[in-house]
C-alpha cells in the first residue's frame, strides 16, 4: 500500500511565491521616492505662503500633516485599486488576502493605515519590517494586522 499524500492545508495562497524582505524593501523604496516626488510637487505652494516660514499647528506643520495624509492615502487607494502600488508594480509584486478573496476597505484600513502607523510611530519599531524574513510567509507586522500577505504577481 503506498502512501498518498494529504494536503491539510486549505488556504487559498499556498502554491504561491511569498515576497521576501529585500524584494518588499526596494519596492518601499521606490514608493518612497514617488510619494516625496508628489507632496514635493504638490507641498510646493506652501513655500510662498508667510514668507516662507513654515505654518505650524500645535507640534506639527501644515506641510508635515499633509504629507503625511499624502503617504497614507497613496498606500490605500493604490492597493485597493490595484493591488499594488508602482513600487510594487515596478519589482511584480502584489497584495492579496489570505483568503485570496478582493482586497476589502477593511483589511487595507489595517494594513496601510495602522500597520503602517506602528512602523513610523517610533524610531524603534521602523525595524519591525525584519519580522518579514523570519515567518514563513514573509509577513509583516502589518500583513499580520490585516490579514494580507505580499506575492510574486504571476
Amino acid at each position: 500500500m503506498s502512501e498518498e499524500h494529504v494536503n491539510y492545508d486549505s488556504t487559498p495562497t499556498t502554491g504561491r511565491r511569498y515576497a521576501g524582505f529585500w524584494m518588499r524593501f526596494w519596492a518601499y523604496l521606490a514608493d518612497l521616492i514617488i510619494v516625496f516626488s508628489i507632496n514635493g510637487i504638490l507641498l510646493i505652494p506652501f513655500r510662498f505662503i508667510n514668507d516662507g516660514a513654515s505654518l505650524d499647528i500645535g507640534f506639527w506643520t501644515v506641510t508635515g500633516i499633509l504629507g503625511s495624509i499624502m503617504f497614507y492615502l497613496y498606500f490605500l487607494f493604490m492597493t485597493k485599486a490595484f493591488n499594488q502600488t508602482l513600487g510594487k508594480m515596478i519589482f511584480g509584486l502584489k497584495v492579496i488576502r489570505e483568503d485570496a478573496k478582493p482586497l476589502q476597505w477593511s483589511d487595507l484600513l489595517f494594513r496601510e493605515v495602522v500597520g503602517r502607523f506602528i512602523h513610523r510611530a517610533f524610531f524603534i519599531t521602523v525595524f519591525l519590517y525584519i519580522v518579514v524574513g523570519f515567518t514563513a510567509e514573509k509577513q509583516g507586522v502589518h500583513d499580520i494586522i490585516g490579514s494580507t500577505r505580499v506575492v510574486f504577481d504571476e
